[in-house]
């Protein structure tokens, strides 16, 4: 499940409730987060021939803006394009490819997720004749579908209790040079990694992951982990009510953190993990694989990025833009060459061979 999305839009949400970005700013927010240019009215059936159903993670706050969303790519295609928010999980799509009567055409995936799935005969290829590599950094024409956006894992911490910030994973785990509290991700994704480094090993030797190692480590601290987060919204409350010192959590949070807290609550990408979310079409979908990556392709303009970028955090995928960003903005593009120098990338390969069994054993461990 891209839980990360999920939490994107309701930090959009929260900007627009609280004045901090303007009704226009919240609408082409939504649009860009979802990556969609489109012609949309909320429970009502499209009228056009043609028409795309994307499906990510929307709720009723988007909704209640829907007839307001931008219409660029149907003015440019005639192809209207209808939201679907009801969540692209792994189970979710397996149960609709195998269910008789698609409907979907394209989704929002983590790179393993759509891996697996794709493995399965459940995606289409990447069109990469339509969808333009150059427009994606090195490594990232992923067969069954490009990055949309990147987003991170970071340290965060409470300013006002330490004397110096920390300087990576080993510091996050010390909990003499660092005492307090930790909060670290529920469902697992770089927590090992961030053990292991703390354990000694060297960054370019973490995969394939030693999980005996990290949970052994992660046992080690669970003593000082006040909770795992299971969403972005309980990270953000655990530091700003002080019942964190330390957290690892999504970069997007970490911006809005430091932002509510004047700065009490700084963050670092130092030992942070970077990682892509996708874009995954079904096979036979029923606006077609062409319809689907002209879509995809609609979504690597370095501006509509750039102001995702702006409105959430949101990292480019596409590299041309990293020079467009403003200087005020650089810091939050995750995935820039200065930034992702200071971190280490997922493997999704790895993922995607062992996330369901690690994940399992991670529950045990820090339910235990």
């Amino acid at each position: 499940m891209n839980r990360f999305q999920s939490d994107c839009l309701e930090i959009l949400f929260r900007k627009a409730h609280a004045g901090a970005i303007d009704r226009r700013s919240f609408v082409k927010g939504a649009s860009l987060l979802l990556a969609l240019p489109l012609s949309l009215r909320t429970g009502v059936t499209m009228a056009q021939d043609k028409s795309l159903v994307v499906v990510n993670w929307g709720g009723d706050a988007l909704k209640a803006f829907a007839e307001a969303w931008g219409n660029n790519f149907t003015k440019q295609t005639g192809i209207a394009v209808k939201l679907d928010g009801s969540g692209p999980t792994e189970g979710a799509v397996r149960a609709h490819a195998k269910g008789g009567r698609i409907t979907w055409d394209v989704v929002d995936a983590d790179a393993f997720t759509a891996r697996i799935l794709g493995s399965d005969g459940l995606l289409e290829p990447c069109d990469y004749s339509i969808v333009d590599r150059s427009k994606l950094r090195d490594g990232d024409a992923f067969t069954y579908g490009p990055p949309g956006y990147y987003y991170s894992y970071v340290i965060a911490w409470d300013t006002e209790r330490f004397e110096r910030a920390p300087a990576g994973a080993k510091d996050f785990f010390d909990i003499e040079a660092f005492p307090g509290m930790r909060t670290l991700y529920k469902w697992m994704n770089g927590m090992p990694e961030a053990a292991l480094i703390a354990d000694g090993v060297d960054p370019a030797d973490l995969y394939p992951l030693d999980l005996e190692r990290a949970f052994a480590k992660i046992e080690e601290i669970k003593p000082h982990v006040i909770s795992f987060w299971a969403s972005g919204a309980e990270s953000q409350q655990l530091l700003l009510t002080g019942e964190a010192q330390l957290g690892y959590l999504w970069h997007t949070r970490a911006k809005v953190i430091g932002e509510d807290s004047d700065g009490r609550i700084d963050w670092t990408y130092a030992d942070g993990f970077l990682t892509p979310s996708t874009w995954a079409t079904l096979v036979d979908n029923p606006a077609g694989k062409e319809s689907a990556m002209r879509f995809i392709a609609h979504t690597q303009d370095p501006a509509s990025q750039i102001e995702l970028l702006r409105l959430l955090g949101n990292g480019l995928a596409n590299p041309a833009g990293d020079a467009m960003v403003p200087p005020d903005l650089e810091r939050f593009n995750c995935a820039s060459a200065e930034n992702a120098a200071k971190q280490i990338r997922l493997d999704m390969e790895w993922y995607a061979d062992n996330y369901s069994a690690a994940l399992d054993r991670f529950l045990t461990v820090i339910s235990a």
